[in-house]
């Protein structure tokens, strides 16, 4: 903020072109207060010695796509007919049974306007199916 107040800038591409900068230099230059070294050059020394709380990124058990784990969910309660509830609409499950609760994962998709729903019933999907994004909100 300091360096964009002295050199007068306002504009966004000015700013973002000085925190890059700012970025670059405290990362790869200056030594940390506190540690004594530089911190990209700790970094890749933590991780060349497996010293690092980094893991790679795997899918949990039972999930087969990352839909299952970025997403909104909410349950629902399966009724007499087979059917949940979800945005004002009835939503046939099959293959569960009757007063069973089920997992919904939510993955909003602004760009078609619908809502992708997957429906998860004892560590496995149920049923998929898009919907229209609402025009009132979604509680969950």
């Amino acid at each position: 903020m300091r360096t964009c107040a002295l050199e007068k800038l306002s504009g966004l591409e000015d700013v973002r072109s000085i925190l890059q900068e700012e970025v670059k230099r405290y990362n790869d230059h200056q030594v940390h207060s506190t540690t004594g070294e530089i911190p990209h050059v700790r970094f890749e020394q933590a991780r060349r010695t497996g010293n690092t709380l980094f893991r790679p990124f795997t899918l949990p058990k039972p999930y087969t796509s990352l839909k299952d784990v970025f997403c909104l969910r909410t349950t629902r309660i399966v009724n007499g007919y087979r059917k949940i509830s979800f945005s004002s609409q009835e939503i046939e499950v099959p293959h569960v049974p009757l007063r069973e609760t089920v997992d919904l994962h939510i993955i909003p998709d602004s760009e078609k306007r619908s809502l992708e729903v997957r429906i998860w019933w004892q560590k496995r999907m149920v049923r998929a199916l898009h919907l229209p994004l609402p025009t009132t909100p979604v509680h969950f």
